[in-house]
This record gives structure tokens, sequence and C-alpha cells, in this order.
């Protein structure tokens, strides 16, 4: 594998995708990101089990591959790197990474063991992204911190034909905003919930773009559902139990 890219695009990317990594994984090789490049794209994720974090960005790609590396030292590297192009390639069992005078070596982990990964449903609608964002922002200071109750650590979204509602209480207080979107097709009417601290972090990513589109799942892969916009997806895992009832 080998590419070349500008500095600034591989950096961002590796440090919007190692951000959402854990910080103490309970399977080792989650702490890294996959780095695969494929007809002129760059392909940057990671996945711990509950979210996956993916973005595309354009390279000039001399050959393609798929590796795993810390995704704590990548992005430490990148950020590192001075403002010129960036040549990254696979040396043996090493992935280096050259701007300018600079040379760094990393070390490649055992992609092998990496978990399965999830596809991102397919599409369900699109928000505008700021009504999006801001509708996030006022909803999940309502959530509850609580996790003997996870549901109440969520954000209820009730998916309709021509609106989102988005709810969250602690038991305490109660926050509540109607978002108007864009189903694609026949979106049957639901209600799912998504973890609200992942879903303000989908907002403060994503809600600078002009539109933000959803993905909800299938029968057969029902339990996440998919936000996206400029290049960068975010699959979250739905929360399982029944929201407070809270409105007649």
């Amino acid at each position: 594998m080998e590419f070349e890219l500008e500095r600034d695009a591989f950096a961002e990317a590796i440090a919007w995708t190692a951000k959402g990594l854990p910080a103490r994984p309970v399977v080792p090789v989650t702490a890294g990101v996959v780095l695969e490049v494929t007809e002129g794209t760059m392909i940057v994720s990671g996945f711990d089990f509950e979210v996956l974090n993916r973005i595309e960005v354009p390279v000039t790609d001399k050959s393609a591959g798929r590796v795993l590396v810390s995704g704590r030292l990548l992005a430490e590297i990148a950020r590192a790197l001075p403002p010129k192009d960036v040549r990254v390639a696979v040396e043996g069992n090493r992935l280096a990474v050259r701007c300018g005078s600079v040379r760094f070596n990393l070390p490649l982990l055992h992609i092998e063991d990496y978990p399965a990964v999830p596809d991102l449903p397919a599409t369900s609608g699109k928000a505008r992204g700021d009504v999006f964002a801001t509708a996030v922002a006022q909803v999940t200071v309502a959530a509850s911190r609580d996790e003997t109750l996870p549901m109440l650590t969520g954000v209820r979204m009730e998916i309709g034909s021509e609106a989102l509602t988005l709810a969250a209480t602690d038991r305490y207080r109660l926050a509540e905003r109607h978002i108007p979107w864009t189903p694609t097709g026949t979106v049957p009417s639901t209600a799912v919930i998504v973890p609200a601290k992942t879903l303000a972090d989908v907002a403060k990513s994503l809600g600078s773009a002009s539109e933000v589109v959803l993905s909800m799942g299938d029968a057969d892969d029902a339990g996440f559902l998919g936000f996206s916009a400029g290049g960068r997806q975010t699959l979250t895992r739905l929360l399982d139990g029944e929201f407070v009832k809270f409105a007649s």
C-alpha cells in the first residue's frame, strides 16, 4: 500500500477518527485505526463495537491495501508533520510516514484480529445540518448520566413522514424538539433511542455540513443508526429498552 495526500487532509482525517477510539479498550485492537486505500480514496475507520467512525479522503494512490495501526500514535504523528505533502507506504511490517525531511515508522497491528465492521444502512432521509446540530445541542443537555438507567442516557428519536422529534429526560427535566426532514422514499414511522453522547459528537462534527443524511437499518440491521455528511460517517448502536412516557 502506498499513497500521497496533503498534510492537513491527512491530519484531519486521522484526528477525527482517533478521537472516537476507546481510551482503555476491552479488546486491544479496537484502539487502532484501519487505513484502506482503493481507487484514489483513503478510508480511515475506527470501531469499538458500539460506534463506527469512517471518513473518506481523495489521495494519489500508487498501490492499494488495508492495514491496522495504533490510532493514538498515528494521530500524534499526523499532528506533528510539517506543512508538506505526506507519503504513506507499507514497508515490511511497518507503516512509513514521510513528510518533507521528516520520517516516522509505526508497527502494523494484526488486522486479522480486528472485529467485523457493520455496513452503513440504506439512506432513510436528510435534514439541514445547522438545524439538526442546534436541536441536538438543545436536547442532549437533558439526558441522564446515570448508567443504571441506560435508556435515559439516550435521546429518543421519533421518525415521522415530515419531521424528526428528539426528546431526552433525566426524570427531573425534559427537552423536546421537532425539526423538518426529507425522507427518501417511504419510511415507516418509528422511534429509536440513540446514545446522547454519540449524538452530541455527531452534531458537532457533521452539523456544519449543509445536510446530514440519516440511515436506518431494516430488520437485519435494525440495531444501528447511521449519520453521514461531507465524506464522514458515524454508525452507532442503538440503546435497548423502552423510553419513559412523556406525552399523551
